[in-house]
């Protein structure tokens, strides 16, 4: 039934070494992104789309039926399409950045009518929904990359991998504002690609950052199975050429931060002290005994800062290839992991940081989501929360993980600080809070 409280006991061990360093996470979530801008002549000769036209688009480019009776026969006929997939990738012809770009309006301003379903109850912009439509976006920007003028559809299956990094730079999105969104693809593998994308809003004429966000799209055959290779990227200047050499930093970086699963690396002496540490502060001196433990001052027990979910996945919210869209899936954890920070901090949470949404198996139409939001560590006013994303299977009756979030919440207040109860829990899966917060150092 999901990943217990106590399983990410070793986890928030490390995630402890940050209390003995000066407080750096303050001074790099509120200062924006470290990323580099886009390129100025980006946009030249780009017409913006607007947001509703994204999917619309993408079906005319996968060839996906509108129809949810009609799935079955739109996917067989893809089938065909495996003779146009590259033997090689050195058989496709290599994309510039500004072959891929794409600026997509969000008219909320100057058309009020699609207001409403991206209007939250504190009168600013849900940012679930602003996850749903960089999505899409991201996977558009994937296509626009690896189109082939002579193709009418495109035989790739193209689908969201990881979340890298979403970095916040204001804390209330205005409702009643034009938004821009832009992106393209920054880095390309044999199979993989990544996208960086902004989003910007009008204020008086001009267009106002508000996040960075990147994202890894793989590319894969027509029934989704396989990996298929994707067109190379040739940089075209020296400011091309570092955002190309960071996307592949970014890479490599991933695959370290893979190592540092508890089922890969044992925990160091220095993780092991913290631990001990921890236990002792919470030590009931009067009994010394393992079972009774005492909670420090101005502190919540891990176990106790918690939510659970349950959505039903209707057709509604299928993607292009039938499968339940990431961009959903994305906004119901946001919305549990919002709600687990609001309950814990006992004032409203604003998101500032998003990091390694991971995409671990696609989820099935019709299936039973289970979502649990748990509260993994706390520093002044910001909250860390995972919230972890299985499948029921109700005739086997066995639980599959999909995806696992990662999302840090500023509170209007400070926060209690949370510890862990369990010294002899279960080792986690693994020790993705660790890495998500070494990577608000500035040294890391």
């Amino acid at each position: 039934m999901g990943i217990s409280s106590e399983s990410l006991f070793l986890p928030v061990c490390r995630l402890c070494t940050m209390w003995k360093l000066p407080s750096f996470l303050a001074r790099t979530l509120t200062s924006g992104t470290n990323g580099l801008p886009l390129l100025p002549d980006m946009a030249e000769g780009h017409l913006p789309i607007h947001v509703n036209n994204v999917r619309s688009r993408l079906r005319e480019i996968v060839g996906a039926s509108t129809n949810w009776r009609d799935h079955v026969q739109a996917m067989q006929e893809r089938k065909a399409l495996h003779t146009l997939l590259a033997k090689r990738q050195e058989d496709l012809p290599p994309r510039r950045m500004k072959d891929s770009y794409l600026e997509v309006i969000l008219p909320l301003g100057s058309q009020p009518q699609i207001r409403e379903k991206y209007l939250n109850v504190y009168n600013s912009v849900r940012f679930g929904r602003i996850l749903e439509d960089l999505d899409s976006l991201g996977v558009l920007i994937c296509y626009t990359h690896t189109k082939q003028e002579a193709q009418p559809r495109s035989p790739l299956s193209i689908v969201t991998a990881l979340v890298d990094k979403i970095n916040l730079r204001k804390k209330v999105v205005h409702p009643d504002c034009d938004i821009k969104f832009t992106g393209n693809v920054s880095w390309v593998g044999k199979t993989s690609m990544e996208v960086k994308m902004h989003m910007l809003q009008l204020h008086d004429g001009d267009y106002c950052p508000v996040l960075d966000a990147t994202f890894v799209m793989v590319a894969r055959d027509p029934e989704n199975k396989r990996p298929a290779f994707v067109n190379p990227l040739i940089p075209e200047s020296p400011e091309e050429e570092e955002i190309f050499k960071q996307g592949e930093m970014n890479k490599l970086k991933r695959i370290d931060f893979s190592t540092a699963s508890l089922l890969k690396m044992a925990p160091t002496a220095e993780e092991r002290n913290i631990v001990h540490d921890i236990f002792l502060n919470t030590l009931d001196t009067r009994t010394v005994s393992f079972r009774s433990r005492v909670l420090p001052p101005n502190s919540v027990w891990m176990e106790d800062a918690k939510l659970k979910g349950l959505q039903i996945c209707h057709p509604q919210e299928r993607n292009i290839f039938n499968r339940i869209f990431g961009g959903f899936l994305m906004r119901k954890a946001f919305e549990l992991g919002w709600a687990t920070a609001c309950s814990c901090g006992g004032s409203r949470p604003f998101i500032v940081s998003v990091d390694d949404i991971m995409f671990q198996r696609p989820v099935e139409v019709g299936s039973l989501l289970l979502l649990s939001g748990q509260v993994c560590y706390t520093e002044k006013n910001y909250i860390q929360v995972r919230v972890h994303s299985e499948v029921y299977d109700a005739d086997t009756r066995e639980h599959h993980t999909t995806n696992i979030f990662h999302f840090t919440f500023i509170s209007e207040n400070e926060v209690p600080r949370v510890v862990p109860k369990t010294y002899g829990g279960k080792y986690p899966v693994n020790a993705l809070p660790l890495k998500l917060w070494k990577r608000t150092l500035p040294f890391c």
